[in-house]
């Protein structure tokens, strides 16, 4: 169900958890589960998800805990070296940059598998895989632009620390040689 309309756009849809851990969709006015709240994420909808009480924003809470059922599902998508990275990130100058960065790069991954999705539309299984075959140039060519959009990102990325750092020991008066 879609969130009613405000004023030409789509309203956020609200969700309400309870100290019972429980979780209530104020659109539909029922209890709903985690794998609904995982729905809600497939299909775009607009919602965030709210402390009854405080009314804080729980939403990346409930989100991590949709990734973390999923890893724990049987087909983790990350290794446990991606995870030790990430959280060494923690705490480091590179923390900063590494959500946009992860951001940017996810939404390359999306956009290549809209792309795909879209060529492979009505093929059979068979067909699938002779699409497969004969796209290989294509995918090297997705996944070179990939790459060359992930260098960039990173290179903007290391480009604002420079300038990050030049303007802090600018602040103490020191110049970089």
């Amino acid at each position: 169900m879609q969130s009613k309309k405000v004023g030409g756009k789509p309203a956020i849809r609200v969700i309400k958890k309870y100290p019972n851990r429980r979780l209530y969709d104020t659109d539909t006015s029922t209890y709903i589960t985690l794998a609904e709240v995982k729905q809600l994420v497939m299909s775009k909808a607009l919602f965030v998800v709210r402390d009854a009480k405080s009314g804080d924003d729980l939403t990346r809470s409930i989100l991590l805990q949709i990734i973390l059922e999923e890893e724990a599902g049987g087909a983790p998508m990350f290794t446990e070296q991606v995870l030790a990275s990430i959280i060494r990130f923690y705490g480091q100058a590179m923390q900063g940059y590494m959500g946009p960065y992860l951001e940017k790069n996810i939404q390359a991954m999306t956009e290549m598998q809209a792309h795909l999705k879209e060529k492979a539309q009505g093929l059979s299984p068979e067909l699938w895989a002779n699409f497969m075959t004969m796209q290989s140039p294509l995918l090297q060519g997705l996944m070179g632009n990939y790459v060359e959009q992930s260098k960039n990102v990173f290179l903007q990325m290391q480009e604002q620390m420079q300038k990050n750092t030049e303007q802090v020991l600018g602040a103490f008066g020191i110049k970089r040689p």
